[in-house]
């Protein structure tokens, strides 16, 4: 495989933020460079889409996501496993509010992820297998609104399992690469306890911006890719799940394996508060 298609549908995405992005101040104060309305499309079959233009940290990955599918909105059981994403909007308790994992498993009284996985079961053709984090009620009680606000599943040909994310705001060097790898992930956790083939991940950006402080890693990112990206043989990362019981309540991060992952070195920067 000369380019996974992860990285070329990333970079191309962060080339067009570069070049053709306006120019606008944000609510952190660092300022962006940004677009809106842009769209990534990836095919699970191809390989577990993590990018190997730069190094994911998959560790921090699993580990959000499980917090968010155990309904869990402090982060000790993050700090327990030592991901530190949320601390800077935790409060002294290492409460955050109402975000993510409240509303995916309780948003107004409903287990969106139990009625999801049932849905998909029983009814795999309906158009409402969809999840959302937007809980306007709710928005002033949260540290951080959801930036990936909502998804939807859809089955195909009665096997195999494509699932959209839009996502409202989206920092395209630190976060988007995670959030890619989460949401294919939570694709092949719902495979697994429907017995589908996880096959498109679609991403829908609405504000999708490159920080004024990442704009030299963005740089190194491009050039480096360039210059290492045809001396290489890439291969196909892919999550392995083994001794699960299926149950979406007894996940747990020993089950899981990233498996042939081999990127470029991480590129640090700044996460903007």
């Amino acid at each position: 495989m000369a380019e996974p298609i992860v990285d070329k549908e990333y970079l191309s995405l962060l080339r067009r933020v570069m070049i053709y992005g306006e120019q606008r101040e944000d609510r952190t104060g660092v300022g962006t460079t940004s677009l809106f309305g842009e769209r990534l499309r990836v095919d699970l079959r191809d390989g577990f889409p993590i990018l190997q233009s730069k190094r994911v940290h998959f560790h921090s990955v699993l580990h959000e996501l499980l917090w968010f599918l155990r309904g869990d909105t402090n982060i000790k059981y993050l700090k327990d496993n030592k991901v530190r994403i949320w601390d800077e909007w935790a409060d002294e308790n290492g409460n955050l509010g109402p975000v993510y994992g409240a509303q995916w498993r309780g948003f107004g009284g409903v287990d969106q992820i139990k009625e999801l996985v049932r849905g998909l079961k029983e009814s795999p053709t309906s158009r409402r297998h969809i999840v959302s984090a937007w809980n306007p009620s709710e928005l002033s009680e949260m540290a951080l609104p959801p930036c990936h606000m909502m998804f939807q599943c859809y089955v195909s040909a009665g096997r195999f399992l494509d699932l959209q994310m839009y996502q409202r705001s989206a920092d395209i060097f630190l976060g988007v690469p995670f959030n890619i790898a989460s949401y294919a992930l939570l694709m092949v956790i719902l495979s697994e306890v429907t017995g589908l083939t996880p096959r498109y991940f679609t991403h829908v950006f609405g504000d999708v911006h490159l920080y004024r402080n990442h704009e030299e890693q963005a740089r190194t990112q491009l050039r480096r890719w360039d210059s290492e990206c045809s001396r290489n043989h890439w291969g196909e990362p892919n999550v392995s799940i083994r001794g699960w019981s299926g149950e979406i309540d007894d996940l747990d991060g020993k089950f899981f394996e990233l498996e042939d992952y081999s990127p470029l070195p991480a590129i640090k920067a700044e996460v903007a508060v």
